[in-house]
Formats: structure tokens, C-alpha cells, sequence
């Protein structure tokens, strides 16, 4: 076999493979949708409500349990536990706040991308 049609790279090229801010936001929004809508279901959406709890399920679990699944969702696509701690935080007391009547339902969905697009600042200027 002819090795001498193999592309070499580039000592000074970037072979590894990463992703842009844009793409790294879009991926952040796209799990946000799934997380808030299939992911949360009837149950949780009525189980974290502290104004309406389902009863006999404490109402901070089920805003814990889908606020986890928001961190997770963040702390895989930016690579960062960190992120998806401070999701996980954030998502609490935003959709508490929604639940809680503080804030509209636009509002919340306004907070949530704001967030996504904090982590990706966070991210393009080496915090994460």
C-alpha cells in the first residue's frame, strides 16, 4: 500500500476534534426541551409544585429529581460536573419561582436559556 497518499497532519494543526460556542449552546437548548417536556412528564411537572404538591410526594423531590435531570443533561454536553451543579441549583430556584407564581411561565424559559448561555461564556473563557 502507498503510505505517500495518507494526509499527515500538520505538527502545528488541532487534530482534536471540539466543538464551537454555537453548536455547544444549540446542544444545551436542545436538551433543555427534552429534559422540560418528554423527560418531565405529568408527574414531575405537578410534583414540584410546592403551591399544588401531588399528594404523598414530598414537593422539593420531584423539583429535585427534574432539576437533576437538567444537570445531568448540561454536565454531559459541556463535560463539566461543575455546570451541571450549578444547573441543578439554578433550575431549582427558577422553576420554584415559576411554581411559586414569582415569575411567568416566559420568564422561566427566558432564565433556563440565559443559563445555557452563561455556561457557555463560563466555557469560552476557561471557567468551567
Amino acid at each position: 500500500m502507498d503510505d505517500s497518499r495518507i494526509r499527515q497532519p500538520e505538527s502545528s494543526e488541532n487534530t482534536e476534534t471540539r466543538m464551537g460556542a454555537f453548536e455547544t449552546f444549540l446542544l444545551l437548548l436542545a436538551g433543555h426541551f427534552v429534559a422540560d417536556y418528554p423527560l418531565q412528564g405529568e408527574f414531575l411537572a405537578k410534583a414540584k409544585n410546592r403551591k399544588n404538591p401531588l399528594p404523598g410526594t414530598p414537593w422539593y423531590q420531584g423539583l429535585m429529581a427534574h432539576s437533576a435531570i437538567h444537570g445531568g443533561i448540561v454536565g454531559v454536553v459541556t463535560g463539566s460536573m461543575w455546570l451541571g451543579l450549578a444547573e441543578f441549583v439554578l433550575h431549582c430556584v427558577i422553576d420554584d419561582a415559576k411554581c411559586s407564581g414569582k415569575i411567568s411561565f416566559d420568564m422561566d424559559q427566558a432564565l433556563h436559556f440565559a443559563c445555557k448561555a452563561l455556561w457557555v461564556a463560563l466555557i469560552a473563557i476557561g471557567i468551567s
